[in-house]
């Protein structure tokens, strides 16, 4: 961004009320978590804490994430773990039926879809199925792709002045979990999570919710004034208003230059435009955050209508974090849209790191219109910026030094001759490099499509919903009559592969 200054998005938030349990992320034990019923319930220090009241009416939504975290998290002398119960229960204060009806959501945890992080850094297409990479993402995958778990009902009844459990999951000890929901509702209601130690009953996480008591771990209790201070972000535990952020921006990449806009921005990080993409409580446990901070769970969908022409890359970017190591900024999944494809990608990236998404080849006097898409997972740290910008700013890509290898070449046997396939020369348009700026790394060669306007990039699904295959052809050593030059580029590399091919071919050919 030498020389170069970021642009507001100036979207803005619907006003869904969503409730949100992350307060404290690390459970101890069995009790309240968060109710949004009229009351006070008291610590594990005996601090009595009024309930952030709030009625339900209408559309809603629903996040947690929890780790428990026992005392003594080592199994039993049968060998069996600890595990606590944790449900979302709806209560029904009037003296009419309630239906709620789900529309998408899903709970994992961190069993059912393990971490495997470090393994999926960078960015790759995305399955059908959600990558390893924690319940965060797995919830987000979902509700992106706005499927709804079969284990969860999709519609229900509650009685006059009464209550029902609406989910249970079950932790074992040092487990996470993550869980999402959409849904409407057809009267007033409020909701509450609670934890249990293996409840059999649903009795038995009603008795938790009357005993006022809640679960031990808020840590944050000591640190209410460094809260209210805005000096201690702390955890959400309170209802946003506001389960999606839109936003619209036309630009000329041509005469208004690279594009930069902030992408979950906090007051801390800006990027000099000033805006915060964070949205407000209408409701929060004294110890909460003050605002939705991490906009966890929180759909994103931004619209772009680009102007230009030629090669273009659209990065996503995390700064770096002075006097801090390197950590995972974003863990997630994605979708980018265009006329006639989309690219579902799932991207790993660290502070410090910026990551090609994407490339765009833009014509002249004629606009393409781009959408991004996503669902704020867990595990990330807001602030990010995303760029498009001239494939030529991208930095240069080092070539590691090691030695090339050759290729051993085995002797034609005696025969005829055979037929064999010439390689199709590269198109007109060179590979583009889908890349992070950090030295070592190789990405994928990318393929032309049978427009060579436009490159085929992995995980690209055409008109018919196919998938390009993409093969990296090797680099290979040039003989040893020639000078053995490295390439700088990977279109450089890409040539020098196949020009190494034709050679191959040509010498089993001779006679």
């Amino acid at each position: 961004m030498a020389g170069q200054t970021a642009r507001a998005l100036q979207g803005s938030f619907n006003t869904v009320p969503v409730l949100h349990s992350n307060q404290p992320e690390a459970v101890n034990g069995p009790g309240i978590l968060i109710d949004t019923s009229p009351g006070i319930a008291y610590s594990e220090t005996g601090l009595a804490m009024a309930n952030p009241t709030f009625r339900f009416e209408g559309p809603f939504g629903l996040h947690f994430h929890h780790i428990y975290s026992p005392s003594s998290p080592e199994p039993d002398r049968l060998g069996r773990r600890l595990e606590l119960s944790l449900a979302a229960v709806v209560i029904n204060p009037s003296g009419v039926p309630v239906r709620l009806r789900l529309f998408r959501g899903a709970v994992r945890n961190s069993f059912a879809a393990p971490y495997r992080g470090h393994q999926l850094l960078g960015v790759k297409p995305l399955g059908p199925r959600p990558w390893n990479t924690g319940p965060g993402d797995a919830t987000a995958v979902q509700m992106l792709r706005g499927r709804l778990d079969p284990d969860l009902p999709e519609e229900l009844t509650v009685p006059p002045r009464s209550r029902l459990v609406l989910l249970r999951t079950d932790l074992p000890a040092l487990g996470v979990v993550n869980g999402m929901l959409r849904g409407e509702s057809d009267g007033p209601f409020h909701l509450a999570m609670v934890a249990a130690p293996s409840p059999a009953t649903d009795e038995e996480i009603f008795s938790h919710l009357d005993s006022r008591r809640l679960a031990p771990g808020r840590t944050y209790l000591t640190q209410l004034e460094a809260i209210e201070r805005g000096l201690v972000f702390s955890r959400v535990s309170g209802v946003a208003l506001g389960d999606t952020y839109q936003a619209s921006l036309s630009h000329d990449l041509e005469r208004q230059g690279p594009l930069h806009v902030p992408l979950t921005s906090t007051v801390r990080q800006s990027f000099g435009t000033g805006e915060i993409q964070v949205n407000r409580l209408a409701a929060r446990m004294l110890d909460s955050a003050l605002d939705n901070v991490g906009t966890y769970g929180v759909r994103f969908d931004v619209d772009f209508l680009l102007r230009g022409s030629g090669a273009y890359a659209v990065v996503l970017s995390h700064p770096e974090v002075p006097g801090s190591a390197s950590s995972i900024a974003f863990r997630g999944s994605l979708e980018l849209k265009q006329p006639e494809e989309i690219e579902a990608l799932h991207v790993g990236l660290r502070s410090g790191e910026s990551l090609t998404l994407t490339t765009l080849e833009l014509r002249e006097n004629k606009p393409l219109p781009l959408q991004l898409s996503l669902v704020q997972p867990a595990d990330s740290i807001p602030g990010h910026l995303l760029s498009i910008v001239p494939i030529r700013q991208l930095p240069p890509r080092p070539v590691s030094p090691a030695p090339l290898q050759p290729i051993p070449v085995a002797t034609p046997r005696p025969g005829p001759p055979t037929a064999t396939a010439t390689p199709r020369p590269p198109t007109a348009k060179a590979a583009l490099p889908r890349s992070t700026a950090k030295a070592g790394s190789t990405p994928p060669a990318a393929a032309a499509d049978a427009n060579p306007a436009r490159a085929r990039r992995p995980g690209m699904a055409s008109a018919s919903g196919q998938r390009a295959l993409i093969v990296a052809p090797p680099l290979l050593r040039p003989s040893s009559r020639q000078p053995l030059t490295l390439p700088t580029t990977l279109s450089d590399r890409y040539r020098q592969a196949l020009e190494a091919q034709e050679r191959l071919m040509r010498s089993w050919l001779k006679p």
